[in-house]
């Protein structure tokens, strides 16, 4: 096991394989990262069930440890609690909107019940382009499941926009 890295460090330098601009500890996936004996252990969180890039979420945090010097690196998936945009810091929320993408709406931390709206979902992003709030939505779903696709309505540039969950 590598004496000069923490191994946390290191985890929280390994990026989003579909949102790039973020690392796994900006997106809210990285849950834990601690040492046992030798091993070092891993905690992450899909932002949706069955999302296709745990896979490569997982390998990337293994070559990273890996290339640090920790050869033993177990990455765990822990699915309670389930991942929220809430857990997108505030620093991912800005690096999404530089890359050309509207983050979710603001956190919002609950601590009773989370009241129940059964009606349509109203979604509203402001453009990353030029912060126009008068955009649409194109599509319920882009490049991934996690985001739509709108279009503002002032500059007309189409966006993606990272879904409030």
């Amino acid at each position: 096991m590598s004496t000069l890295t923490d191994p946390r460090a290191v985890a929280e330098t390994v990026t989003d394989p579909e949102l790039p601009m973020l690392t796994l500890a900006d997106l809210g996936v990285l849950r834990d990262v601690r040492t046992e004996g030798e091993q070092v252990v891993v905690e992450i969180t899909p932002t949706y069930s069955g999302c296709p890039a745990m896979g490569v979420m997982r390998a990337d945090l293994v070559h990273a440890l890996h290339r640090a010097g920790f050869a033993d690196v177990d990455v765990r998936t822990v699915l309670s609690p389930p991942w929220s945009t809430d857990w997108i810091s505030d620093e991912g929320r800005r690096k999404l909107a530089a890359g050309g993408i509207a983050p979710p709406g603001a956190a919002t931390r609950h601590t009773g019940p989370i009241p129940l709206n059964l009606g349509p979902t109203r979604r509203t992003a402001t453009c990353p382009l030029c912060g126009s709030a008068d955009t649409e939505e194109l599509s319920e779903f882009s490049g991934t499941a996690c985001k739509a696709l709108r279009r503002c309505r002032t500059c007309r540039e189409p966006f993606e926009h990272v879904k409030e969950i």
